[in-house]
């Protein structure tokens, strides 16, 4: 069956971030089971990486899939123009209710890149729509906020851009700040803020840039001298969102709040696509005028999708009981001390933490790079002993979904360090 599978997959299917020559080795997968996932021929993987960094509460929740069945029987589809329905409106006052005072709206997509694309044009026709013009954007080096045009427009650039380089707008890159660089960098912003719209950013991890992670202090005083120069904030909370850094969202670590946020990812507990952004009062009423031209014309078919609201407020249940607090505080101790094991490893670069996200550098010949050798040996040696890893090149991550068990953890732990020993 698994076979089977496998080449009708690879006559019709066209996969993500796959050089499809050669990629015979897919995995179908049939069944999802808390931290587990079940492929044809009933292997079991513990999935390390929250299949892509969504799956908060494991795979397919009784709860979860309880609302979302009973929504489905109830509306599974309205447009969002002209109409609304009771979960979009429970569920952005939920999360509103959960982030900075100043976030006042929800602005409904489909997933993270849309939403970074909905903040990029608030941000824009905001100036615009006041007869302003500020051209320029502000973004990290080595930052990722999605794939469509926009979102990799304001993304670290590389090999995989370069086709599309002339079609990319241009955009103000800076380092994360630290110490070190901080006045520099204000000099350098300063410069050009009459003309800089706004600033989007990856908080405290910049995730596909390699589990990248700055302080949380350096990054409160870059977005307190951004705000004084009236650029607009934009924070991508689309990966860091929903206890993933140990808090509830990475704003709480931080002293300056922004005008813009973005939620994707593990927003519906991994069970479906949805993509909301939030703003200000203030953004908002730039588009509040009897002017219609003023208005924001984005959308998208399934905008608000009731079946995603469903799955995102019975996640949102979930994520504030006690005992998902407790697991993730557990996950965060259990981190803590491996990478205190890891420190002594002499093939070990670098070992770091973010609440519930883990990364490790694996020392090599040459410099870290997503395009590391590494992966070709790592991949499948997890894989073979029944853990779901993606090393980004060289660097090992763990992602796990909040119900992962200690003893889970600690096999995967094990199996790192035995293959620090074996490889390499």
């Amino acid at each position: 069956m698994q076979q089977s599978l496998i080449e009708r997959d690879l006559a019709v299917n066209w996969h993500p971030y796959t050089q499809m020559k050669g990629a015979e080795d897919l995995i179908p997968i049939v069944k999802g089971e808390g931290a587990y996932i079940f492929d044809a021929n009933g292997k079991r993987y513990i999935d390390a990486v929250s299949s892509w960094w969504v799956t908060l509460h494991g795979h397919a929740h009784p709860y979860i899939a309880q609302k979302v069945s009973e929504q489905l029987n109830t509306l599974e589809q309205v447009i969002f123009a002209g109409f609304t329905h009771p979960n979009a409106i429970e569920l952005s006052e939920r999360l509103l209710n959960l982030l900075p005072q100043n976030q006042q709206k929800v602005f409904y997509t489909d997933n993270g890149s849309t939403a970074i694309e909905v903040a990029l044009k608030m941000c824009i026709q905001y100036h615009f729509n006041q007869g302003v013009q500020k051209p320029k954007i502000l973004a990290f080096n080595n930052g990722y906020h999605g794939d469509t045009f926009g979102a990799m427009s304001v993304s670290g650039r590389g090999l995989w851009t370069d086709p599309f380089g002339e079609q990319l707008f241009d955009v103000l890159f800076i380092d994360v700040p630290t110490q070190a660089n901080l006045e520099e960098t204000k000099a350098f912003i300063s410069k050009y803020s009459d003309e800089i719209a706004c600033f989007v950013y990856e908080p405290l991890v910049q995730g596909a840039g390699g589990m990248l992670m700055h302080n949380a202090d350096d990054l409160s005083e870059l977005l307190t001298f951004c705000h004084s120069k009236e650029i607009l904030l934009i924070q991508d909370e689309i990966f860091v969102g929903f206890g993933r850094t140990g808090k509830l969202f990475a704003t709480n670590y931080l002293t300056q709040s922004a005008d813009i946020m973005c939620f994707s990812k593990g927003l519906t507990g991994g069970t479906m696509p949805l993509g909301l952004t939030t703003c200000t009062q203030n953004i908002y009423d730039a588009f509040y005028s009897n002017d219609k031209t003023k208005a924001l014309f984005h959308g998208h078919s399934f905008t608000a999708s009731p079946l995603a609201c469903a799955a995102a407020l019975a996640s949102l249940d979930l994520l504030e009981k006690e005992e998902t607090q407790q697991a993730i505080l557990r996950i965060c101790n259990q981190h803590a001390d491996f990478i205190e094991i890891l420190k002594k490893h002499p093939k070990v670069k670098d070992a770091r933490q973010q609440g519930t996200i883990f990364a490790m550098e694996w020392k090599t010949p040459e410099e870290t790079s997503y395009f590391s050798d590494m992966h070709e040996q790592l991949y499948p040696y997890f894989l073979e002993r029944g853990i779901l890893m993606r090393p980004l090149g060289n660097i090992i991550y763990l992602v796990p979904p909040y119900c992962v068990s200690h003893e889970d953890l600690e096999y995967i732990y094990q199996t790192i360090l035995d293959a620090l020993d074996l490889i390499g």
